[in-house]
């Protein structure tokens, strides 16, 4: 762009905005429209507004009705909490070890960590008991209950 060119955008720009701003200070004060608005009672804006689908409240009836619902589901929630138990077939075959039935049972979420099941069967000396078969077990069994279906 040449120097001639830019002043020339520039002139443009200064016109532009003092018209823009000759007719924001000195045009109608109020924009001039056909619709005329009218003062509603407090009891004809509720009418209006309950004729259009609307519910009104007022601030006092919102709250009861906050404080109501949030104690329905405080007690839904004490009512309905329902234990999950999981239960599977758990086939152990020969060659199997305690680590290998510890990672099949936390996969079927019947106990919580397959280390800790592992260090149980240490704990206990049945490390060498372990038994070839199919058992069921399920999560609402304890440790020792597992412990002592699979195992000598």
């Amino acid at each position: 762009m040449t120097s001639k060119s830019m002043r020339s955008f520039a002139g443009g720009l200064i016109v532009a905005a003092g018209l823009c701003g000759a007719v924001y200070f000195f045009g109608p004060s109020e924009a001039t429209g056909t619709q005329t608005s009218e003062k509603l009672s407090e009891d004809d804006m509720k009418d209006l507004l309950s004729s259009e689908g609307y519910v009104i409240h007022s601030e006092k009836e919102w709250e009861d009705q906050i404080a109501e619902t949030k104690s329905i589901k405080d007690k839904a929630k004490t009512e309905t909490t329902e234990k999950v138990v999981y239960r599977t077939v758990l086939k152990v075959s020969k060659g199997s070890t305690s680590i290998d039935v510890g990672k099949t049972l936390q996969r079927a979420k019947v106990i919580k960590n397959a280390k800790d099941f592992s260090d149980e069967v240490e704990k206990k000396g049945k490390a060498n008991g372990l038994r070839p078969g199919t058992y069921v077990v399920d999560s609402e069994m304890t440790t020792e209950k597992i412990i002592s279906t699979i195992f000598k």
